[in-house]
């Protein structure tokens, strides 16, 4: 069977040779100790040594491992060779090369933390870079395949009301879940107004960088960790990711790097966040790898002043009744995602209208622990990352105190329980399957463990 033969030959790379006697016998036999395995999935080999490297990161990481076993550590290996070796059978790639990409990318970001390459493999217990990068670069691999794997295994499924319903009456009452507080949130934008001089500014300046770069041959990744402002991106000299099937960027951001050639730079151009430019590293079918760099025209304070008088104005029409909060955000604030419904917040980690108390962005949830359902806030002065500065007022459209899982009332929290217990279910059924079916071996120090999975076959 190809993957043992796999094996065998991984073996022999991977490990030493130790030869003992038999001291029971008149001749001498030569014995193998396969050293420093603990398991063999599929394809591929799961040392010691990766059992104690997956330790050691998650404790340079922050993660109390107190709890956390060397039999887990290797259950977890195993899960992600094993979803790792079934999409290299069912033919599911990955592009090397945006691989080499990210690794280059957290090569950088782990010199701009520590300072050098030298401090970076001192701190990592590395002799060579060469051998680092090919290290995060398996790693990296196994990860994408394994998550590719997954995706796979439960891209199809969907969930009806009725098994919704089914999943939350079969959860007894005392068991229902609890959903902490939660508050319903909507706001205006005034964004104090650039002038035209400050802008041209800023476009003369890029129009600078992009002439050095382009003509001059110099780095645009250089230039972006030297000058842009955005701090999102800086440290990886203004990387970013896109999907064509899941945009997460200003439309004006999108339009401008898909219309580009790969290695071309584009002309400034404008989003809600600034000026532009972007340059086209890398195009993978539908995933674009493109760097860009950020400026922002400055604000005077007069503009301030002015923006604040504009909120004021508005804050106070709507409290005389003259407009509705709705129809304010939808008519004069300048927030462009929120202004089309009446300025209701989306939560980005759900998706829905809902902000979690607990889980709420701490400035945000400093604005508005106090307000009273259907309540104004005065005027606030909001300063991002970058330093841009905006005014704000909020309203509580809704309030919903902790309470027990209601079937109406918590539908789509209730929907998403219930799809990622059928997925899970799908996932473990595959699992069982694909144990069964493929090559495994563990060494016999390891088969005592109290693995979730039975990767010990009888």
């Amino acid at each position: 069977m190809k993957p043992i033969n796999n094996y065998f030959l991984i073996i022999l790379f991977f490990t030493s040779f130790v030869f003992s006697q038999n001291t029971e016998s008149t001749n001498y036999q030569t014995k193998i100790k396969i050293d420093g395995v603990s398991a063999v999935v599929g394809d591929y080999v799961i040392l010691e040594s990766d059992v104690d490297k997956t330790l050691i990161d998650l404790q340079s990481q922050g993660v109390s491992t107190q709890n956390i076993t060397r039999c887990s550590l290797l259950g977890k290996l195993m899960e992600d060779k094993l979803y790792a070796h079934h999409a290299e059978q069912d033919s599911l790639q990955v592009d090397n090369n945006s691989i080499y990409s990210y690794v280059d990318r957290t090569i950088d970001y782990f010199v701009d933390q520590i300072g050098s390459i030298e401090k970076v493999l001192e701190f990592y217990k590395k002799n060579d870079e060469q051998v680092f990068r090919s290290e995060l670069f398996e790693i990296n691999k196994v990860r994408q395949l394994s998550e590719l794997m997954q995706n796979k295994i439960v891209e199809e499924i969907e969930i009806t009301p009725d098994e919704v319903r089914q999943f939350f009456y079969s959860i007894p009452k005392y068991e229902r879940p609890v959903f902490g507080a939660e508050l319903e949130l909507a706001q205006i934008i005034i964004n104090p107004e650039v002038s035209k001089e400050e802008q041209d500014k800023v476009i003369r300046r890029l129009e600078t960088i992009k002439n050095d770069i382009v003509v001059n041959g110099s780095s645009f990744a250089t230039k972006a960790i030297l000058y842009s402002q955005d701090p999102g991106s800086r440290a990886t000299g203004g990387m970013y990711t896109l999907n064509r099937n899941r945009p997460t960027m200003h439309k004006e951001f999108r339009d401008a790097v898909y219309r580009l050639r790969e290695g071309e730079v584009s002309d400034p151009f404008e989003t809600e966040s600034g000026w532009h430019i972007v340059k086209v590293e890398k195009i993978r079918g539908q995933e674009v790898d493109a760097r860009h760099i950020l400026l922002i025209p400055d604000v005077t304070n007069e503009a301030i002043v002015e923006a604040k008088r504009t909120i004021d104005l508005i804050r106070k029409r709507i409290i005389d009744g003259e407009l509705t909060f709705t129809e304010a955000a939808k008519e004069l604030s300048d927030e462009v995602e929120t202004r089309s419904n009446g300025g209701v917040l989306i939560n980005p980690t759900t998706g829905d209208t809902r902000f979690e108390l607990t889980k709420m962005d701490p400035v945000l949830y400093s604005q508005a622990q106090r307000l009273k359902d259907n309540e104004i806030s005065m005027p606030l002065l909001d300063e991002d990352q970058r330093g841009v500065k905006k005014y704000k007022i909020l309203k509580v459209s809704n309030r919903f105190d902790e309470h027990i899982a209601d079937y109406s009332q918590d539908f789509i929290k209730i929907k998403e329980l219930a799809l990622k217990e059928k997925q899970l279910k799908r996932i473990q059924s595959w699992m069982i399957e694909k144990i069964e079916d493929t090559y495994i071996n563990i060494n016999k120090d390891n088969q005592d463990c109290n693995f979730t999975n039975k990767w010990v076959k009888n």
